[in-house]
């Protein structure tokens, strides 16, 4: 049996592969576990620049495994809980990895798998692909994606979307603001690699350090933002990579 997910390295890119497309990469408790070890490992790496997450087969990531949905409802109420948290996390894992990670979409991203899509930085979606929360057609909540879905789309879209379960098309996924960039299918993994190796050129600390300050500004009021992107822009200017960035642009000036 193949591992559920598929990892490789090339130039400071990881590239996760969900590697379950007989089951549309659906998120067996096995699968977060191996996409817990990879961020974890990803994120002590040097050499790691920037992760690309991406489904095998025809399908992005159709959500959690209906099986082992199914077994757990005998489960007690604390173990599911564990379990769903263990899904949470994964999400949060995401955002406080101090490396961009791109998810590369092509065909259906449902349910905990347009979480785990949302919960990437930057979203490339073909034009075919399809993105939705039919958790309550199931008989089921989308209780673990509805905070981020939340955010990125406010509140009467969002609660649309869970109601109903319909699917959006890439551009009107884009449109609601769960995707960044919709392209052509064919040219889905060229534009990944595209931004992929763009950011793996990217000071590493200048990175990092956009990616803490936009995720902390949550919440944040419009004073209290301004206090905290100056600590930001004073640990910027500490940086060794500043000084060589602006020092390299200033001798060409």
């Amino acid at each position: 049996m193949s591992a559920p997910l598929d990892t490789a390295r090339e130039g400071g890119i990881l590239t996760l592969t969900l590697n379950r497309p007989d089951k549309r990469n659906a998120l067996s408790s096995a699968l977060v576990e191996a996409l817990h070890g990879a961020l974890d490992s990803a994120d002590l790496d040097a050499e790691v620049r920037v992760v690309m997450l991406t489904g095998a087969g025809k399908d992005f990531c159709a959500g959690a495994d209906l099986e082992e949905l199914l077994a757990s409802a005998d489960a007690p109420a604390e173990v599911n809980e564990a379990s769903a948290l263990r899904l949470g996390t994964l999400f949060t894992r995401m955002r406080s990895l101090p490396k961009p990670v791109i998810a590369v979409v092509r065909g259906r991203s449902l349910a905990g798998g347009a979480g785990l899509m949302t919960a990437c930085d930057v979203v490339i979606a073909s034009e075919s692909a399809q993105v939705g929360y039919p958790e309550v057609l199931r008989g089921f909540v989308p209780a673990m994606v509805m905070t981020t879905l939340r955010r990125h789309v406010g509140e009467k879209a969002a609660l649309d979307l869970v109601l109903t379960g319909r699917l959006l098309g890439a551009e009107e996924a884009r449109r609601a603001g769960l995707v960044s960039r919709v392209v052509p299918d064919g040219a889905l993994e060229q534009e990944g690699h595209d931004l992929a190796r763009l950011l793996a050129g990217v000071p590493a600390s200048a990175l990092a350090l956009t990616k803490q300050l936009f995720y902390q500004l949550d919440g944040q009021s419009v004073e209290q933002g301004v206090v905290l992107g100056a600590r930001i822009n004073a640990l910027a200017r500490q940086t060794p990579e500043f000084r060589e960035a602006i020092g390299r642009f200033l001798a060409r000036t």
